[in-house]
């Protein structure tokens, strides 16, 4: 009697988003890596605010706008092509101020250049800054 609907599944299960900042570095460095000027990224959050302020701060992308369409909100991100790679580590490993040292090694091609953006009890700063403040935290991602 039930066979009939039972074959049929109503809906597909739809994906689940599991890290929102994961998304939105890589649709930034997807749209990097194809020349565009400019790219939307959706959902919006606290933490990818942050991190675009750091990249920002870096001069390693332009001016994002967020857009609140009353649901999770939209980030327009301009792109000047500065973007050699960025990324989350996942899971937030813990870094003590004395392991900073080891982490650039690990993800920054050279001592020069690159970012590595860590969450601390002072809020979200890049590694210069957790070593100027002698803070740790976790490590939220890293850009170059």
């Amino acid at each position: 009697r039930f066979s009939s609907r039972r074959a049929t599944a109503p809906h597909a299960a739809a994906m689940v988003r599991m890290s929102v900042l994961n998304d939105c570095l890589r649709s930034i460095f997807n749209a990097e890596k194809r020349g565009k000027r400019q790219v939307l990224v959706r959902p919006a959050s606290k933490v990818i605010i942050k991190f675009l302020q750091q990249m920002m701060k870096h001069g390693y992308i332009g001016e994002f706008e967020i857009v609140d369409d009353h649901r999770s909100g939209k980030i327009v991100v301009e792109l000047i092509g500065r973007i050699n790679k960025c990324g989350v580590i996942s899971p937030r490993f813990d870094v003590q101020h004395s392991e900073i040292e080891q982490w650039i090694v690990n993800l920054l091609p050279a001592r020069q250049f690159g970012h590595i953006i860590l969450t601390t009890s002072l809020g979200i700063m890049d590694h210069e800054e957790a070593r100027r403040k002698h803070t740790g935290g976790k490590v939220l991602g890293f850009f170059y």
